[in-house]
């Protein structure tokens, strides 16, 4: 279940609240379930996976990316897996951890594990939602945004793109300020 942090301790979980909080940065998150495929679910428990089983994961469900291409063109999909025995976890990381902008749209769906990106309001506040398995986020292009793993060190990821060039992160000036656990 997503959860929404504010600065000053509130939190919120309920799905169309935290839409309605994020929609000034027209931020979509949605609840995308990973279905009851036995074989999806035992790729799904496993901290890694090879190549072939990453194919298995996206074939698995690709009627969402069949959605995506029909209704926004996008036209290529990856699948990330990160765990705690990924070499230099933590470099590859820290490209993500830094307040950035995007020049595409930034389209995550998580299928296991979860996740935390930051976001600036309009007003300037900061929060950070955590993503779970079964949900959808996009930012869109040019939202300063920042990524971090929680502690289980565990995430997997259906990333989709419309091309891979506007991917490069530009990092702003703006500090990361924490928000109440």
């Amino acid at each position: 279940m997503a959860r929404l942090r504010y600065e000053d301790g509130r939190s919120e979980t309920n799905l169309d609240a935290i839409q309605a909080a994020l929609a000034p940065l027209g931020i979509a998150v949605k609840h995308w379930p990973t279905g009851d495929d036995p074989e999806l679910k035992r790729l799904l428990a496993r901290p890694a996976l090879s190549d072939a089983e990453k194919e298995a994961v996206l074939g698995g469900l690709d009627h969402y990316f069949q959605t995506l291409k029909d209704e926004a063109g996008y036209q290529t999909r990856d699948l990330i897996v990160l765990h705690a025995d990924v070499p230099n976890l933590d470099a590859l990381l820290a490209k993500f951890d830094q307040c950035h902008t995007h020049d595409d749209d930034e389209v995550r769906y998580i299928v296991d594990g979860d996740g935390v990106f930051g976001f600036v309001l309009p007003d300037g506040a900061q929060v950070h939602l955590t993503v779970q398995a079964g949900e959808y986020i996009n930012v869109p292009a040019d939202t300063e945004h920042w990524f971090y793993l929680t502690s289980q060190r565990r995430i997997k990821a259906v990333r989709y793109f419309t091309s891979t060039e506007g991917w490069t992160p530009r990092y702003t000036e703006t500090a990361i300020r924490p928000v109440a656990a």
